[in-house]
């Protein structure tokens, strides 16, 4: 390594002072403040950070000062920077007995000039600071269920999507932020992932869905009453490595890829993963449209509407669809195996799951929502028949069932979100639907048009 007077993790010993050292940023906490004891009125500021110089030696930072100083310094950067130069339940675990301090009057920090020690410590950010095969899958964490909670643990999976950060105020007037973040891999199609602390939450904002793997070193699971599943939550001992260079990271990244491509991804959003009697607020098309574009995370809503396009009576083969139990990957009955490569089952015999799988457009007085998918047992349920029933109807029998929702106004619990993918920006998943009672849509449309 460039820089000979740089003192390495490694040899550190205790009571050493006035050290210079070079390492990369790992780690970094949010800024408290605590009252000064020595003088009242005033408060000490901190915050710590995390380096790392080697594959294997990394070390916490803590430091002081006062509110301009520790602001300052804490703004000059960010992890994945290169830097030279509190307890320990508020920072993550390493493998160093020791803990840096820095103080205003005696420590001083600076973004590393020498590229050539730069380029040497750049790929340590992608090296775990944990053991790399030391980790829980997300069907490991789901298969242990409440067992596991309050425990911490590493995490291997893949970054699905996040939303926007929610921010609020503390019964104590201090601000605080929170992002939710959704976690997949080949076990799991989607997993929360809670993050706190505004520097986790400044990373997980850089980072691109559906193409980062991320392990995540330390973080805390517990079991989500809400939603009534297990979550994790990124805490102050948490680190967290993107895009891990190791064998199990590069498999799952490549399963990432392939399981965006094929849509498998968007075949996870279950009706039954959101009660339907949670569901209360009616929106118009066009609200639905609008509630799309200004959130990026999923909404859901009632809206009093017609289904006007619904090809029923179109090929069988765009009505019902036929997927692989495992990936979700479309797939030819006929065949013995799943012709997706990355499919996790790939190598057993195929198991399929075959239902209504199609695309309605639905319409009020305010526009269209177009493509809105409609699946099984949704459809089942909507159109009074399995999927075996509808395709022993003859033609005319099929034209008829659709004719019976494009001519009246149905009461249609939908899930919407932003997609890229669409070519109207927004995907949409019917919930459930069936004809509205008349009184019903009279009470909800005059309050719309209020």
């Amino acid at each position: 390594m460039a820089g000979q007077n740089y003192v390495a993790i490694s040899e550190l010993h205790p009571n050493a002072s006035h050290l210079r050292m070079v390492g990369v940023i790992i780690g970094k906490t949010d800024i408290r403040s605590f009252p000064d004891k020595k003088n009242i009125g005033f408060d000490r500021y901190t915050f710590g950070f995390t380096i790392k110089d080697s594959p294997d030696c990394f070390i916490n930072v803590a430091s002081w000062g006062n509110e301009a100083y520790i602001n300052l310094l804490s703004s000059s950067f960010t992890i994945g920077d290169c830097d030279q130069e509190k307890e320990e339940r508020y920072s993550p675990t390493t493998p160093s007995p020791y803990r840096l301090l820095m103080t205003e009057a005696h420590s001083r920090l600076s973004l590393c000039a020498d590229m050539d020690t730069v380029d040497s410590l750049l790929p340590l950010l992608n090296l775990p600071g944990k053991d790399p095969r030391d980790f829980y899958s997300l069907g490991d964490i789901v298969a242990n269920g409440q067992s596991l909670n309050g425990n911490v643990i590493n995490i291997l999976a893949a970054l699905k999507s996040f939303a926007e950060p929610k921010q609020f105020t503390t019964s104590d007037g201090r601000k605080g932020q929170r992002l939710e973040v959704k976690l997949f891999d080949d076990s799991v199609p989607s997993f929360s992932l809670v993050c706190w602390d505004r520097e986790a939450i400044q990373l997980i904002q850089t980072l691109i869905p559906r193409e980062t793997v991320l392990f995540i070193a330390d973080a805390k699971i517990g079991f989500d009453s809400f939603r009534s599943c297990m979550a994790a939550t990124v805490g102050c001992k948490t680190i967290i490595t993107v895009n891990p260079d190791t064998k199990e990271a590069s498999l799952l990244f490549n399963y990432a890829k392939e399981a965006s491509k094929s849509g498998a991804l968007d075949e996870d959003d279950k009706p039954e993963d959101v009660p339907l009697d949670s569901i209360t607020d009616v929106y118009t098309v066009s609200q639905l449209k609008l509630r799309a574009q200004e959130n990026s995370d999923a909404s859901f809503g009632i809206t009093y509407s017609f289904i006007s396009k619904m090809n029923l009576d179109s090929d069988v083969s765009k009505v019902i669809r036929t997927r692989c139990s495992r990936c979700k990957y479309l797939v030819n009955e006929e065949l013995q195996s799943c012709s997706n490569s990355m499919c996790p089952g790939r190598e057993q015999p195929v198991s399929v799951t075959t239902g209504f799988d199609m695309l309605v457009d639905i319409t009020d007085h305010t526009g269209t929502l177009h493509t809105c998918s409609l699946k099984s047992p949704v459809a089942d349920k909507t159109l009074g028949c399995t999927p075996e029933e509808f395709a022993r109807l003859t033609d005319k029998d099929q034209t008829a069932l659709k004719w019976t929702f494009l001519l009246e106004r149905c009461k249609i619990y939908v899930k919407i979100l932003p997609s890229s993918k669409m070519r109207t920006g927004v995907a949409a998943t019917v919930l459930s639907c069936s004809m509205a009672d008349p009184g019903e849509v009279k009470l909800h449309m005059s309050a719309l048009l209020q």
